[in-house]
């Protein structure tokens, strides 16, 4: 008599722990779910088997090659499509011509298959399936028999008012093969929603077989580790081997090369399986668990109900509890993992990271050291547990942003977007920005979007292009500001904002389901040029500026353009409009080395130098975007960023008679005093680049800027341009006659002084909180975190949008009261922090 194995089922719920593994291939025990249903089959006479794969099926051809090593014959069916459980069966009738037995592969029982055999023969039965009672029946099918055993209804997932009987269906039947001829051909049928119920309505002798026993269907992880548990308490009979201790409430099973310090095993409590060649050192505890193969555990672990697949290392005083650790796991020192916990393959869990009850963590995840995970991480690379981080994706070049990576996110950006639509990409001058755009323009192009491709281009020519029409958004890749080995790529709508969240959770949604559209080989998007775009650029430039003006005026400038493609557009601009223009490394160089952020204070040091010696009207520093700015005066001063804001407000105030500034929240109070002493309004709106654009877009803005020194002029675009910044500001130098220094020396003086103080993601929600409570009677405004105000003095208590810290800002005119309010909330935000994890 043959056997056939269902093994063909995704296992979808039982992730993270198949992600990299089909669900029958689950260890248990240290061997396969699989193993334990051959071995049933074998223990009852069965040792022709045949398995239906679908899913990974090569994993299990791999492991159990043809049955001769586990005693028995293999043949392996593995069908085109997935034809549902009886269009599989179907697939393998060429196998199967006489009476069979189907089962699935992902369960553990112990019932008496010769019992059901024999039931079978004796009704003469063309199909019986093997029922058992179940406390809960509701999740699964309820089948009614007669007194004869004959079934006369099925019960598909019924409600309680529906329930007259709590057997249900196993999953295990007996059939002759004329059942297959029920079946059509390569078409999906399903046992017990087709097939069963033709047969009941044509009269066919169909029965059902009530068997008691221990049976487990293991379909998600809950299950997993409740089979587990009842493997620990011997409710359920398998093969094993005989245990090295078995002293009546211990069972201790140790694997060949197993080293446990505690030579005498008395810190190993009740069912124990050690396997192969690991090690349990010091005075590590061991109650109802199963150890893999090649694991280590260190002194002071304590591990109950926990079991640890194969290469698992546990570091010195974790503490698991009912915790499954995949393949190649890495916990540090302390680690806690409550109830349910299930760590995916090869993820590396940091130092004293506490783990909440039901966190699943999928495979090649890292967490970071003292965290508290409290929500699903899901699948993704080693470093993220998303891939957005407001408008951008980042990570290390060609290590986290790979080729593949950026096809994929390419494919999904695509996705997201209508078909047959325009998307404008650019880059810097790095060679990692080009290998990674190239990538990404492979994936996005095969949704069918076009692109429109502007190569090397500094960002503001591409958002100036997004601000007129034809696209539907836009892609820049460049280094990472803070990271010379890491890229960063940052994705603009069709108005050159940067995309709303929504967009990017969709986005990575698709990203990760890999849900990608892919459309007729004929049909792919295309590649297009805008050989006219910087002329386009460079008029309307030129018409936002009084151009006259700034010939009569002719400042000596001196501009370092950090190689970036700036350089072959500001120099020209500049002295198009009468500037004396030094320029420094202004050639792009695209092989050129990334630039450290600590060569980048050299530059500037280098720059103010050079401004002071010639005498120039004032030194400019770009980023190689051509959005960020830094100011020198005409002294050789580098402008700190709140002093270069106050410049930039002081000459609009003096150069309009009208109009709106729009600043972040956490911006100095100096900039309101200068922006009402011109008569101009100030409106503050969240520390976001596209808040900040949207407030500005409207009718009267002036001017945003960030406290990073990027600023956007709606006069030209409503987008961030350090470049035409640049000539904005010697305009308005030339109409006031003023210089950066006097601009500078005539700011209110007042004291602004910020911090971060760490905090992780899991307390921010709970500190905001008392800090709204603390605020309720003060001057308190609510625009992004809480800013708090006391006469002329503020505090603004700020979590990081991304990051796991709290931004604290003060300011006041006196400097020892900016530093006492600093020093305050600094104190109370570290109480708050204590108290919520108590």
């Amino acid at each position: 008599m043959k056997a056939v194995i269902m093994a063909g089922g995704f296992g979808t719920r039982m992730q993270p722990l198949t992600i990299n593994l089909p669900k029958p291939m689950v260890p248990l025990v240290n061997q396969p779910i699989m193993s334990h249903i051959i071995d049933l089959l074998k223990k009852h006479g069965i040792s022709d088997v045949v398995m239906l794969l679908f899913h990974q099926p090569e994993t299990i051809k791999n492991y159990f090659g043809d049955g001769s090593e586990l005693g028995v014959r293999i043949t392996y069916v593995t069908p085109l499509e997935d034809f549902g459980t009886a269009g599989a069966v179907k697939a393998a009738a060429p196998y199967l011509d006489e009476r069979f037995l189907v089962i699935s592969g992902d369960l553990l029982t112990d019932f008496d298959l010769g019992a059901v055999l024999k039931f079978h023969e004796e009704k003469q039965a063309q199909a019986t399936i093997t029922l058992t009672s179940v406390e809960d029946p509701l999740q699964f099918g309820v089948v009614i028999t007669d007194q004869e055993g004959a079934i006369t209804k099925f019960l598909e997932k019924p409600g309680w008012g529906e329930v007259f009987s709590d057997t249900i269906n196993t999953g295990i039947y007996v059939f002759e093969p004329e059942v297959l001829d029920m079946i059509p051909e390569e078409t999906n049928r399903d046992w017990s929603k087709d097939i069963f119920p033709h047969m009941l309505a044509e009269g066919c002798p169909l029965y059902g077989c009530r068997l008691d026993g221990y049976w487990a269907d293991i379909g998600n992880t809950d299950a997993y580790l409740e089979t587990c548990r009842d493997l620990f308490h011997d409710r359920v009979s398998t093969k094993l081997p005989e245990p090295n201790l078995s002293d009546g409430h211990r069972k201790i099973y140790l694997g060949t090369d197993t080293q446990v310090a505690a030579d005498d095993l008395s810190l190993l409590e009740g069912m124990v399986v050690i396997g192969d060649n690991s090690q349990v050192l010091g005075r590590a505890q061991l109650k109802n668990c199963i150890v893999g193969r090649n694991c280590v555990i260190e002194d002071d672990v304590q591990l109950e109900d926990t079991i640890l697949w194969d290469n698992v290392f546990v570091k010195r005083g974790c503490r698991l509890f009912g915790t499954v650790a995949g393949h190649r796991a890495r916990l540090g020192r302390g680690v806690v993992a409550e109830e349910g916990t299930v760590i995916g393959d090869e993820t590396n869990v940091g130092d004293e990271v506490y783990l909440r009850k039901d966190v699943k963590i999928w495979p090649r995840k890292s967490i970071e050291s003292g965290s508290i995970v409290s929500t699903n991480l899901i699948w993704g690379d080693k470093w993220r547990k998303s891939l957005f981080e407001g408008a951008s994706v980042r990570g290390l070049s060609n290590v986290e942003l790979s080729p593949e990576f950026c096809a994929k996110l390419g494919a999904a950006y695509g996705s997201v977007l209508p078909r047959d639509s325009y998307v404008i990409t650019s880059r810097d001058g790095q060679r990692s920005s080009r290998m990674l755009k190239r990538a990404f323009l492979g994936g996005l192009l095969s949704t069918g979007v076009n692109v429109r491709d502007i190569k090397q281009m500094p960002l503001p020519v591409m958002s100036y292009k997004l601000g007129t029409f034809g696209e539907v958004g836009g892609v820049h890749f460049r280094q990472f500001h803070d990271d010379p080995a890491a890229t960063e790529i940052l994705f603009y709508d069709a108005e050159g904002l940067e995309i709303p969240s929504g967009t990017a959770k969709a986005v990575e949604r698709i990203f990760f389901k890999e849900n990608f559209r892919r459309v007729h080989y004929a049909e792919p998007g295309e590649i297009r040029e805008l050989p006219q775009l910087t002329v386009f650029y460079k008029e309307g430039f030129l018409r936002a500026l009084d151009a006259e003006m700034l010939r009569s005026f002719a400042p000596k400038v001196v501009v370092d353009l950090n190689h970036s493609p700036a350089g072959e557009l500001l120099p020209g601009l500049l002295t198009d409009l009468g500037c004396e223009v030094i320029e420094l490394n202004s050639h792009v160089e695209a092989g050129r080395s990334a630039i450290a952020p600590e060569k980048t204070a050299r530059a500037m040091e280098q720059l103010a130098r050079i401004v002071s010696s010639l005498e120039a009207t004032a030194g400019f520093w770009l980023d190689p975007s051509g959005e960020q700015l830094r100011m020198i005066d005409e002294n050789g001063v580098l402008l700190s960023e709140t002093e270069a804001l106050g410049v930039v407000v002081s000459l609009i105030s003096r150069c309009e008679k009208a109009g709106t500034l729009v600043l972040p929240v956490s911006a100095p109070r100096a900039m309101e005093r200068v922006a009402h002493q011109g008569g101009l309004t100030l409106r503050t709106v969240k520390n976001d680049a596209r808040a900040l654009l949207e407030a500005i877009s409207e009718r009267g803005g002036l001017l945003t800027a960030t406290m990073d020194g990027r600023f956007a002029l709606p006069a030209f675009q409503g987008h961030f341009d350090g470049m035409f910044a640049v000539a904005k500001i010697l305009e308005m130098l030339g109409r006031t006659g003023m210089t950066l220094g006097s601009l500078r020396r005539g700011l209110p003086a007042r004291a602004y002084r910020q911090i971060q103080v760490p905090c992780s993601r899991q307390l921010k929600g709970g500190l905001m909180r008392k800090m709204s409570e603390h605020s309720v009677n003060l001057d308190a405004s609510f625009i992004d975190g809480v800013k708090v105000c006391f006469d002329d003095d503020w505090v603004l208590v700020l979590p990081d949008q991304y990051r796991p810290v709290v931004h604290i800002v003060a300011d006041s005119p006196d400097e020892q009261r900016a530093e006492k309010l600093l020093v305050c909330y600094k104190d109370k935000v570290e109480t708050w922090k204590k108290e919520l994890l108590d």
